[in-house]
């Protein structure tokens, strides 16, 4: 049987702002190409806006956000856009590739130094160009206006607390894949005490019990996402998964079924421009099994032999079609 694929990060957006005509259909340098999702039977694909925190960051994201809605109106037999029930309903059954967009790292939408209004007015900009955000990372590796990075100690900041009440029944999650594990737990924290409607989830990450690294959840914070009917998508990147063996994947998707997690668990492969890296031991970024999205059917025959096989539907796409459901019910 060939599984449908959901899958909650890529960073193909990121990856197009380096080409003069951006190509969904070129294959180098990237495993996420609209070929390699096809091939992998990947059904919807969320689609990362990603900048770093620096100076036009902001014009960044919004060009990406350009790219995005340019795909859906230049490929329109290749690939459509998935924002309410209806549309995802559709995607099992169609031959195009269902896509939605998110932020990765919110400095995306407001620079350090620029008033947040105009930062939320960005963010209407960018949501009127992809038409719905699934998810908003606060931050990425470093710290910005809004909190802590997953390489920093800083927790929730004044501008964090403002997005969180921004978000606040707008049916966008926050993305804990790249919180540090003070602004993780001040999310939480906040978002209890202020009763907030935000939804969480854990686009691409995995488990620090079983491969310690800073990008991987620890124990609590991966139990609070589950506890709240979230969604933690497992990241294939060689560095978060284990430097030398490959099979350390379906340790992690094993640990999160221990931990609760057997309606969360899903994938989040961080597929990204897989050129050059000053860190010459991240190269190769991938293990040859999980190189691009054509892997997706092996990788869930894999599935079958190494974890519960009640486990396989849910983690390739039926937990993520119960999230969604019933984020936009």
């Amino acid at each position: 049987m060939k599984y449908p694929v959901i899958d909650l990060h890529c960073d193909l957006l990121a990856h197009m702002l380096n080409m003069s005509q951006p190509d969904p259909f070129k294959r180098e340098g990237i495993g996420c190409s609209f070929p390699d999702l096809a091939e992998g039977n990947v059904k919807l694909q969320v689609m990362a806006i990603f900048t770093a925190t620096e100076k036009g960051s902001a014009a960044l994201a919004v060009r990406q956000s350009e790219i995005f809605a340019s795909f859906l109106n230049e490929y329109p037999n290749d690939c459509t856009l998935v924002h309410d029930v209806n549309t995802l309903s559709q995607i099992t059954t169609s031959s195009k590739i269902g896509m939605i967009a998110a932020i990765e790292n919110a400095s995306g939408f407001c620079e350090e130094d620029e008033p947040l209004s105009i930062g939320f007015e960005r963010l209407e900009r960018i949501i009127t160009n992809t038409k719905r955000i699934l998810y908003i990372s606060l931050t990425h590796h470093a710290e910005n206006r809004f909190g802590g990075g997953n390489y920093s100690d800083a927790g929730l900041k004044e501008d964090g607390e403002k997005l969180l009440q921004y978000l606040n029944g707008k049916k966008i999650a926050v993305d804990f894949s790249h919180t540090s594990d003070a602004l993780a737990q001040d999310i939480l924290d906040y978002l209890s005490k202020h009763n907030l409607d935000v939804p969480i989830l854990a686009s691409h990450s995995n488990y620090r019990k079983v491969f310690n690294h800073a990008r991987n959840l620890p124990d609590d914070i991966a139990k609070a996402i589950i506890q709240r009917r979230g969604i933690i998508g497992v990241n294939f990147l060689r560095a978060f998964v284990n430097n030398d063996d490959p099979n350390v994947l379906y340790e992690h998707m094993n640990y999160g079924i221990k931990l609760g997690g057997m309606n969360s668990i899903c994938f989040g492969a961080d597929y990204f421009s897989n050129g050059s890296h000053t860190d010459p031991s991240r190269v190769p970024f991938y293990f040859k099994e999980h190189e691009d999205a054509r892997q997706y059917p092996s990788i869930i025959e894999s599935i079958s032999e190494q974890v519960s096989p009640n486990a396989i539907e849910g983690i390739s796409s039926k937990n993520v079609m119960r999230y969604l459901i019933e984020l936009w019910k």
